[in-house]
């Protein structure tokens, strides 16, 4: 009698193991991509709830330190330090500084601020409707900015669709725009190309340079901050800032520390939920992402928190004028 006919108990289990191992194998798969999915969808909120309160937070912090230079400078360095100390104590882990790497860092940083540049002429420029339309714009240059530098396959035609959508939509609002001028629309189109070049360029950064999560914040931060003196003497603002410490401003009371401490914690969370998407989906979706969460700061600054910091929108804006600004800001999250 054969070793299988003495022992038909041990067949049998060996059969239920193997046929047991493709459901196996079927069941880690999908848990897996629920994982996946589930920290991916955890991190682009992270994001859209950071960057929408920050937002807030930002405005209500310059009505009580006028400086947004040097509040800028300071969630940089609350954002260095916060990842140094945090990794000093083993809250977190983050890569060494190399000089190495922060010279092959340094152009992302240096286009951050070609961005931030232009981003703030915009602003100064022209109205926050005409700034949200031309920044729904930035996902169609991202888009063939990706595929044509970075080797991503081209969208889909629906993809495309809502993009012609946005693009028609602001076409009609430009040209319903009767606070148009040739310098606001000039720094709109120079902001434009610097918003596609840093969504690209920074997802290259994240996808080669080889730092972890926290170690982009750090770096991110740090060449930010020690560029910072460049801004300042280009802007001004130090001028204006010696000015008023002789006047012996209120810099130290609670009023003025809340909101700048709310506003530099904010900054450190945005840093990381934002290189967070960067790192996890692509260089367009993370456009369309900051497009989708600007709506949500407009529900914001029109509502309740805005009515709470006394913030509000242009009331300038026509009946005609508005329904182009929301047909180029709702399609784009489609």
């Amino acid at each position: 009698m054969s070793a299988d006919m003495e022992n038909p108990k041990a067949e049998e289990g060996q059969k239920g193991t193997q046929s047991s191992s493709p459901v196996n194998e079927t069941l880690a798969t999908w848990y897996s991509g629920l994982l996946k999915h589930t920290s991916i969808y955890g991190v682009a909120a992270g994001y859209c709830i950071s960057a929408s309160l920050l937002s807030i937070i930002n405005k209500w912090a310059v009505m009580k330190f006028p400086y947004p230079g040097a509040l800028t400078a300071l969630q940089y360095l609350t954002s260095t330090a916060g990842v140094l100390v945090c990794g000093r104590c083993k809250v977190l882990e983050h890569d060494s500084l190399d000089l190495l790497t922060m010279w092959r860092f340094l152009p992302a940083a240096v286009i951050f601020y070609l961005s931030l540049f232009t981003n703030s002429e915009l602003l100064l420029h022209a109205n926050v409707d005409t700034f949200i339309v031309f920044r729904s714009l930035v996902p169609i240059f991202v888009a063939i900015g990706e595929t044509l530098f970075l080797h991503q396959p081209w969208p889909s035609l629906n993809t495309w669709l809502s993009l012609s959508t946005i693009f028609g939509g602001s076409v009609l609002y430009v040209l319903t725009d009767y606070h148009f001028t040739v310098m606001a629309y000039s720094w709109a189109l120079a902001y434009l190309v610097s918003m596609a070049i840093d969504f690209v360029y920074i997802k290259h950064v994240v996808m080669t340079i080889g730092l972890n999560t926290w170690g982009l914040v750090l770096y991110n931060n740090l060449e930010a901050l020690l560029l910072f003196p460049l801004e300042l003497l280009i802007m001004g603002e130090l001028k204006k800032i010696k000015h008023d410490i002789s006047d012996e401003s209120d810099w130290h009371s609670f009023a003025v520390v809340l909101p700048v401490g709310l506003s530099c914690l904010f900054g450190l969370s945005i840093s990381f939920f934002g290189f967070s998407c960067r790192r996890a989906i692509s260089a367009t979706g993370f456009t369309v992402l900051g497009c989708g969460e600007q709506v949500v700061d407009s529900y914001n600054q029109s509502g309740y928190l805005g009515q709470a910091f006394n913030i509000h929108w242009d009331s300038g804006t026509s009946y005609l004028h508005a329904r182009w600004h929301l047909v180029s800001t709702v399609h784009k999250q489609a």
